[in-house]
């Protein structure tokens, strides 16, 4: 059984990609103003389908709202756009977000509910977007202090009244987004011990000495897990928020974070390949590699006088600088594309390499001795 299966999408590095409800599209961002949805053909295969054309600038981020069918994506022209499919026309009809920005949006995700959406900029705020029926646009709320650097990730407390942000200041923080103009009603928690108003900083945790990658809050919301620039892998419980369970690794650093089950996340990056990590009461501890590399056989029963013969025919050793990765570049994203409850069944990364691949975890499991999600 075949533990991932990978297309080549694009030749430009993809830097954001998000499926619809039913997996039979994707939409991509490939670090040009060009927002490309591809769907998926007899073959299986994806492939372009529209090509969403209103960015001026590199498009940073993109997600799509399954249930509402609306697309979100946000670029380095300061702008972001919804964008509604009209079924008359066959077209992708774009609608004004006001974000009242001077800096390049960097991030954008959808809330649980789909009724609203937090923008990510360098402008040092995080905008949180929702709509306003009698201008027909989409409007947005602030959240500025104490954030001091640019925003690169942000995710949503499955409540959809909370929000994890990451930013350049090395600090993962989260913030009550409680809309009276949504008429919300939250709930307290040992996230908000009691109820605050919009904008309200609830925690706040620092990292050694790199700027965060990637948040995310796991299936019940009782854990977060965030990934930094210093090689760091940092999750903490919302019961115990002065315990920091933090593991320095050596492998280069993670750009994204997946909670696979309740105890257990995929992080994935620099090194081309998605490693997962068990959550212990006291410890994160590192589970495997979840790229099983390919092995190339070798002949031991090869004579010297048979090698240097060969070396002097081909003009080269047998050493070269082929990678034995799935990806070939830097993973930019990982996100969930199927579950069952509290445990992911498929996930998917993209990177530099303008790849997308789709991991089956079962077959994982299967494959990798004492593997355990």
């Amino acid at each position: 059984m075949s533990t991932n299966s990978a297309q080549q999408l694009f030749l430009d590095p993809i830097c954001s990609h998000a499926f619809n409800k039913d997996l039979s599209q994707v939409v991509v961002s490939n670090s040009t103003p060009l927002t490309h949805i591809l769907k998926k053909d007899a073959s299986g295969k994806y492939v372009v389908d529209a090509v969403l054309k209103e960015h001026l600038e590199r498009v940073t981020g993109v997600d799509w709202a399954p249930n509402s069918n609306r697309i979100v994506t946000c670029a380095g022209d300061r702008n972001a756009y919804v964008w509604n499919y009209q079924p008359e026309s066959g077209e992708w009809m774009p609608c004004l977000v006001l974000l009242r920005i001077n800096r390049a949006a960097t991030y954008v995700r959808w809330s649980p509910q789909e009724d609203r959406f937090a923008v990510g900029s360098g402008a040092r705020l995080l905008s949180v977007c929702y709509f306003d029926p009698e201008n027909n646009w989409w409007v947005s709320k602030h959240i500025k202090k104490p954030i001091r650097s640019t925003i690169l990730c942000a995710d949503w407390h499955p409540s959809n009244y909370l929000i994890a942000v990451g930013s350049c200041d090395f600090k993962c923080r989260v913030f009550s987004a409680a809309l009276k103009e949504l008429s919300d009603k939250p709930e307290t928690s040992p996230w908000m011990t009691k109820l605050s108003k919009f904008g309200t900083l609830l925690a706040e945790f620092s990292t050694t000495s790199g700027w965060v990658h990637s948040v995310k809050f796991n299936h019940s919301g009782s854990k977060l897990a965030w990934v930094s620039h210093d090689s760091s892998v940092n999750v903490v419980d919302m019961s115990s928020q002065d315990k920091i369970l933090h593991i320095l690794t050596a492998n280069l650093p993670y750009t994204s974070v997946l909670w696979l089950s309740e105890t257990s996340f995929a992080a994935a990056g620099h090194d081309n390949c998605p490693d997962l990590y068990n959550v212990k009461p006291d410890a994160v501890v590192f589970g495997a590699r979840l790229d099983v590399k390919k092995e190339k056989s070798t002949n031991s029963n090869m004579s010297a006088m048979a090698r240097f013969q060969k070396l002097d025919d081909h003009g080269k050793t047998e050493t070269g600088t082929k990678l034995h990765t799935t990806h070939e570049n830097c993973i930019t994203e990982i996100r969930s594309v199927s579950a069952v409850g509290d445990k992911v069944k498929k996930f998917s990364t993209v990177g530099k390499d303008g790849k997308l691949v789709i991991w089956e975890v079962d077959a994982l499991c299967s494959q990798i001795a004492g593997l355990t999600i």
